[in-house]
């Protein structure tokens, strides 16, 4: 996927500089209870942002040390973030969608899992507005159903259920190879620690 459209540098520059401070923002602002699924397809929007930007950002960060402001001057680079950052976000949404009504079913006995395909859907006819590529929206629908025709409801929140965005960090992060693989148990694991916060998060909020 290339990107559709010419972007200057400062507009590059602008959209980083969101993309970074906003969802760390975010997360620190009071947490409000989910007490219905209008409540939780905002939470599931909103942690999705904050772990797929906060673990990408910071890979890059470690990984390029003093060398990291230098991105602000490379337009090719930035537009490398932008792409991993959308779709690493798509799978994000996947899988915090579907560990949230799996969570939902087995738990709560709430046995509406068509929701899972709306909320997701939903979320990504907003993410249009924010200019979330038109091809990554309609690989992740694709992606997606796949993905409900396997699933167990009952048991999918228990069975590694955000190791695919852990794997599209590591896939779409814009590092050299051969310095990926050697990052790799780092990659997945700081992705699986973030989710692990929000899982903790989710079933204190939890009100349905």
């Amino acid at each position: 996927m290339g990107i559709k459209y010419k972007l200057k540098l400062k507009d590059l520059k602008l959209q980083y500089l969101i993309d970074y401070f906003k969802p760390i923002l975010n997360y620190f602002k009071p947490k409000q209870k989910i007490k219905d699924y209008q409540d939780l397809k905002k939470f599931i929007q909103k942690k999705s942002a904050w772990v797929s930007q906060v673990t990408l950002y910071g890979y890059l960060k470690t990984r390029m040390g003093a060398k990291y402001v230098l991105m602000f001057e490379d337009e090719i680079f930035l537009g490398s973030i932008n792409k991993a950052k959308w779709n690493i976000y798509a799978v994000a949404l996947q899988d915090l969608c579907l560990y949230s009504i799996s969570y939902l079913k087995d738990v709560y006995k709430k046995h509406d899992t068509d929701k899972a395909k709306e909320i997701f859907f939903e979320i990504l006819s907003n993410e249009k507005e924010n200019q979330m590529p038109p091809d990554i929206i309609e690989k992740s629908k694709i992606e997606f159903d796949k993905k409900l025709i396997k699933i167990d409801w009952e048991k999918h929140h228990k069975n590694l259920p955000f190791n695919d965005s852990a794997l599209s960090l590591y896939e779409w992060s814009p590092i050299a190879d051969e310095l990926k693989i050697l990052d790799r148990k780092i990659v997945l694991n700081s992705m699986i620690l973030k989710w692990d916060i929000i899982k903790k998060e989710f079933s204190q909020l939890i009100n349905f």
